[in-house]
């Protein structure tokens, strides 16, 4: 038997009617957001979501490649998209019951004149201006290199939480930062929704799945492998008794240069708050952002409190 077609939808109000009518019936809402071209760790977030709460559950993904997070000089021309590639594999899951895909979340229309987007400085007065800023979990490591990133992912998450108004939302903890601003938001700010953060999914050689892995040549990919390698070490170092941060760190810029990495950082941060550290002494998280080519790929590894 066939897996049913996901319902796709585009538009906000019938979004948010859907949902409501989900709820009605008694079904929790979960929701994935996406940017598309998705792959097996965007299904495994699908999966997580279909095993959350303890009553039904009505799966919706969202696609939507969002121009707030990206700076001008970044990829957002160039990012991949496959959409009725994207449907076949939510539907073949068995687990999507809709696909929320918007055309712009943030046009606005002018009085009698063309809708301005948020990337415009000037709308008239009617372009989006409206941002949500996690003012420290925000600075340093992706926020320092990619200043409007998390200003934008904050923003659209929002927006998508006030249309979808879901009870459940999975993230990918490749992110990790990310899934930290997306935590603290919703805690900051009232919003009624268990947030997920599902462990990272990688390929069979330890690369972090990723959309932009398809822009990798051959010899990239290959060099990109010393990320999860310098990781795995790093994990072991610590377990064996290597608290020194420093020193951790420097082993991994020393492996991702000699594989012709280009370091964008190396940080081990408290987990939650994302804080420094100069020793291995507490739950940690060792993040690492490093440019193979012209493709930016990030990775991290949770270490936990020493024994």
């Amino acid at each position: 038997m066939a897996a049913a077609e996901p319902e796709v939808i585009r538009d906000k109000a019938a979004m948010r009617a859907w949902a409501r009518r989900r709820r009605a019936e008694g079904k929790a809402v979960a929701l994935v957001p996406t940017m598309g071209f998705l792959h097996d760790g965007h299904l495994s977030l699908v999966a997580a979501a279909a095993a959350a709460g303890g009553q039904p559950v009505a799966v919706v993904v969202s696609i939507y490649v969002n121009p707030s997070q990206f700076a001008p000089t970044e990829d957002l021309a160039t990012y991949p998209s496959d959409l009725a590639g994207d449907i076949r594999k939510l539907a073949a899951t068995g687990a999507v019951a809709a696909v929320f895909c918007p055309p712009d979340l943030y046009v606005r229309p002018g009085a009698g004149a063309a809708s301005a987007s948020c990337l415009e400085e000037a709308g008239g007065g009617y372009g989006h201006e409206t941002w949500i800023r996690v003012e420290h979990l925000e600075k340093g490591m992706c926020g320092s290199s990619r200043p409007v990133f998390f200003r934008g992912v904050a923003t659209v998450v929002a927006k998508l939480f006030n249309i979808v108004e879901p009870d459940v939302a999975v993230f990918g903890k490749k992110d990790y930062q990310q899934w930290r601003v997306i935590c603290r938001m919703v805690r900051d700010l009232d919003f009624a929704i268990q947030i997920i953060g599902s462990e990272i999914v990688r390929e069979a050689d330890g690369l972090a799945m990723s959309s932009r892995n398809v822009h990798l040549s051959h010899l990239e990919r290959e060099k990109a492998l010393s990320i999860s390698r310098s990781l795995v070490n790093a994990r072991t170092a610590a377990r064996n008794g290597n608290n020194h941060s420093q020193q951790i760190k420097d082993q991994i810029v020393q492996t991702l240069t000699e594989a012709g990495g280009q370091v964008d950082y190396v940080e081990i941060v408290e987990q939650e708050s994302l804080v420094p550290l100069e020793r291995i002494d507490r739950p940690a998280v060792i993040c690492v952002a490093a440019w193979f080519g012209k493709v930016r790929l990030i990775d991290n590894v949770e270490i936990q409190a020493p024994t």
